[in-house]
């Protein structure tokens, strides 16, 4: 059965792409996505197929059809895993830098659904085929630790845990700049950026609310480093919050320099601990992840110059 969207274009809109507008409007669709459907015709623009380059105007009115998903097959492969903890219900694992979470368009091997698939095979499927067990999730180079659901009913819970705000987690980050506070809240609504498609962004009119927390634990020459606490989980919201504030995540060249001194590639932002009660019972469980080699390494030379 096809999924049908309809969206008024109103003054925000007007100006865009067809196929931007969608990307950004449109649930979980990446523009490539979107590209494709507009070709085959499932996108319609007043009532007639329209290019993907197609200007949008105030007053149009966009219908989607989204087709049922092809059922595609996720194959288990034996990747080591950094276990914290396992049960009948629930597993959690460190995960490394530069592993994606999940299969996605263009990278179907290799992630961490392939490898816990081969370890324990029997994951919440609340989250379909690509994506089961995976109650949050953590960028391709953001480290450390992850929930991951054995049954539904577990996967249902932790999800509740974290709308609730009842789940602890805190991250480390080194940042550019010098952080003069030593403590702070940043509370900044976070959206899809409105010119660039593929970022995220403060969007006070059309965001969803953010919330995070900020302590400074050390100041160096140009950089200062952090950590940071969560009360929401928008996309990549400690990087564009602190980007916002100023004081973008080292190695994160999306959101600030394309360059460090350090030579880091991919954001300086661990998920050092994680804290949430057991799906089955009251039980509190708190873990803590220390740093990767890599990102140690780069705090000692911070430290050194």
């Amino acid at each position: 059965m096809f999924q049908i969207h309809c969206f008024d274009i109103d003054q925000t809109g007007s100006g865009q792409r067809l196929d931007a507008y969608l990307a950004g409007e449109a649930p979980g669709l990446s523009r490539s996505h979107i590209q494709k459907l507009v070709a085959g015709g499932m996108v319609a623009v007043n009532g007639r197929p329209e290019k993907a380059s197609y200007r949008l105007r105030q007053g149009d009115s966009v219908v989607l059809r989204i087709p049922p998903p092809v059922e595609l097959v996720v194959d288990p492969e034996p990747i080591p895993l950094d276990i914290y903890f396992e049960d009948s219900d629930m597993v959690v694992v460190n995960k490394p830098r530069g592993m994606v979470v999940h299969p996605a368009e263009g990278n179907h091997n290799g992630t961490m659904v392939n490898a816990l698939l081969h370890h324990c095979r029997d994951l919440s499927g609340i989250n379909g085929v690509m994506r089961p067990g995976i109650v949050h999730r953590l960028d391709k180079d953001t480290s450390g630790l992850l929930m991951v659901a054995k049954n539904d009913a577990a996967h249902l819970d932790l999800a509740r845990q974290l709308s609730e705000r009842k789940v602890d987690r805190i991250y480390l980050s080194l940042v550019h700049g010098i952080i003069k506070n030593d403590r702070g809240t940043i509370s900044a609504p976070i959206g899809r950026h409105p010119k660039d498609r593929q970022k995220m962004a403060v969007e006070h009119r059309l965001g969803k609310p953010a919330v995070t927390h900020y302590t400074v634990l050390d100041h160096f020459r140009d950089c200062t480093y952090i950590s940071l606490k969560l009360e929401t989980g928008r996309t990549h919201q400690i990087r564009v919050h602190m980007s916002h504030l100023g004081y973008p995540v080292i190695g994160d060249p999306k959101y600030g320099p394309a360059k460090n001194r350090f030579g880091l590639e991919g954001q300086f932002l661990h998920a050092a601990k994680l804290g949430f009660a057991h799906p089955r019972g009251s039980e509190r469980l708190s873990f803590e992840a220390p740093l990767p080699d890599i990102l140690r390494k780069v705090l000692n030379r911070a430290g050194e110059l």
